[in-house]
């Protein structure tokens, strides 16, 4: 992806604002809005930040599990099969 192509400015996205969406909506791409010179926001689809979200949330749990794991604060998966009568399948 090339950056350079989707660093716009804020006067630019006022001005064309439909246009941008149905761009990125349909490129998938992130534009880059400039105030002053400056890189201040980015313009990004629905799609794309859902699943940003997605990923950040998922990212969260295992670094907890980790932080549990690392301290002992977890059970053997074999105890939990039992617990619930199940078998557990080897690969």
């Amino acid at each position: 992806m090339r950056y350079s192509t989707q660093i716009k400015p804020i006067s630019y996205v006022k001005s064309h604002a439909a246009e941008l969406l149905d761009r990125i909506a349909e490129e998938r791409e992130p534009i880059v809005i400039t105030q002053n010179g400056e890189a201040r926001a980015v313009l990004v689809d629905i799609a794309s930040y859902e699943q940003t979200q997605e990923t950040l949330a998922l990212l969260k749990v295992l670094a907890i599990a980790d932080k549990e794991i690392e301290a002992g604060d977890s059970v053997p998966i074999e105890e939990v099969m039992a617990e619930y009568d199940m078998e557990a399948k080897r690969a």
